[in-house]
């Protein structure tokens, strides 16, 4: 994959985008003392490049009712079946993240759900898809650290 070339400006704007995703392009500008049609190139090639993939939202899950976390490691009967169980489990909502991993799991999930009644559920229709022979689950007792800002920031001041 070849690395793309930034900037100091490319530099500047994706450091206050980091910090804010919805800041008016109009807004950048006037900090960084350059034309609107130049924050909207700039981003635009960075997106263009898939150095930017989006925007992202920050929900309050707690505000939301759904302050239950567990971690389920999942054990698949084989590895062949792993593309089969990850389309399985994007069927179910509660499963924000999967990661493929090596070591004791083939899969390891991050669910959330409302309580540990809704999570048992949820752990059951995870130990219910065809393939997996096995989880063991985890449960957060509390988010201490959720921020890929201070990465972001960290990669794009190295570069």
């Amino acid at each position: 994959m070849q690395k793309v070339k930034l900037d100091e400006v490319d530099h500047q704007i994706l450091d206050i985008l980091i910090d804010n995703t919805r800041v008016p392009f109009t807004d950048i500008s006037k900090r960084l003392l350059i034309s609107p049609g130049t924050v909207h190139v700039r981003v635009k090639k960075m997106e263009d490049a898939g150095i930017i993939k989006g925007s992202s939202l920050n929900l309050d899950y707690v505000k939301l009712g759904y302050s239950f976390i567990a971690y389920v490691g999942i054990y698949i009967e084989k590895t062949s079946r792993t593309t089969e169980v990850l389309g399985n489990l994007t069927r179910i909502p509660f499963v924000t993240v999967a990661h493929i991993t090596t070591g004791k799991f083939n899969i390891f999930c991050k669910v959330r759900a409302k309580d540990t009644k809704h999570a048992k559920e949820i752990i059951f229709s995870i130990d219910d898809i065809d393939g997996i022979y096995r989880t063991e689950t985890m449960i957060s007792l509390e988010e201490s650290i959720n921020d890929k800002k201070r990465l972001m920031h960290f990669i794009f001041n190295e570069l």
